[in-house]
């Protein structure tokens, strides 16, 4: 007998075909968004995976409760720390899709260094007002050091490309150890290390509980008067008041931020507690690198064939231990 799987995101044709192709011959495959309202509670009741993009916003809080067959939440965002872990039953194995997102978020990343260090936009901004400073300045990456803290997917990712401009790369990750061709491998209790030592510093780090807040003053004055500081993870991972009280008084530290600490998903709007935006050293998108063309579709696939892995008893990818976040 086939499994239940019920998709809770709405999906496209395109998307629906992604899905299909991995999953159809194990599994009966039902669109949440496809079933009258009447109904939604028993498709729930006997369904065996659930596959969401954000759960708590498309399975309703009365409803977790009747998830009693669901062996599996396979989500196809990268990051979880949103998922209402504490009222999930313990029987539920949950899984990111860790890697699903890395490229296109590696290059966005790289965007961002190489718009700070050249001084892009500032550059920009002085033609504008008729300025034709041809003597100004920029960073030379070649030689320089990039620090990754969080040495996943997006991590490794970002660390190819920064190899590619001649970096020394110094990583962190829980475990210390790597296949991956760095310069040093560590945990982040060598992130004094690191940062001292780095011009570039990258977080792709999951917002598990241990990292809340876990850059602050003092970890901020560690790093170089002009280092470059990208966010790409979560914004909670850095304290905002710090963050701006250190990018004010030290103009040549520059920071990039594509997750901001209040955002419309989480928080109904977009605002900031601190003038950021009145700063020069400052470059901000609106948490949307991995938004390129044919991701989407590519995420689902990833987060699919996770989920054929599952039904066929295989290793998961992405597995998470809800302890790190309750």
């Amino acid at each position: 007998m086939k499994k239940q799987v019920v998709v809770t995101l709405k999906c496209d044709e395109q998307q629906k075909e992604a899905i299909s192709k991995e999953l159809t011959d194990l599994a009966d495959i039902t669109y949440l968004e496809e079933i009258e309202e009447a109904d939604r509670a028993q498709v729930l009741k006997s369904s065996d995976v659930l596959l969401s993009m954000i759960f708590p916003l498309e399975v309703k809080s009365e409803e977790y409760e009747i998830l009693k067959n669901v062996s599996l939440l396979q989500e196809v965002a990268a990051g979880v720390d949103f998922l209402p872990f504490a009222d999930l039953r313990d029987g539920i194995t949950i899984c990111s899709n860790a890697g699903a997102w890395a490229d296109p978020m590696a290059e966005h990343i790289l965007g961002m260094v190489l718009t700070l260090g050249k001084n892009l936009l500032t550059n920009h901004a002085r033609l504008a007002r008729g300025e034709f400073e041809r003597q100004a300045p920029s960073k030379r990456f070649r030689g320089a050091t990039c620090g990754i803290v969080g040495f996943g997917g997006i991590g490794k990712a970002t660390a190819a490309l920064m190899r590619l401009l001649g970096m020394k790369i110094f990583a962190m990750n829980s475990s210390g150890r790597t296949d991956e061709p760095v310069d040093f491998i560590g945990t982040l209790e060598d992130m004094e290390k690191v940062f001292k030592a780095c011009d570039v510093v990258i977080i792709s780090l999951p917002l598990k509980k241990q990292a809340r807040h876990i850059i602050g003053p003092t970890q901020l004055a560690w790093m170089k008067e002009d280092a470059i500081l990208i966010n790409a993870a979560r914004a909670e991972i850095i304290e905002e008041k710090a963050l701006y009280e250190h990018m004010k008084k030290h103009p040549d530290f520059k920071v990039g931020l594509d997750v901001w600490w209040m955002e419309p998903r989480s928080h109904g709007e977009f605002s900031v507690n601190y003038p950021f935006f009145e700063l020069q050293n400052l470059l901000g998108s609106p948490h949307n690198s991995p938004v390129v063309g044919g991701a989407f579709p590519e995420a689902l696939k990833f987060a699919s064939e996770n989920v054929r892995l599952f039904l066929t008893g295989q290793e998961l990818r992405g597995f998470v231990d809800r302890s790190d976040y309750i």
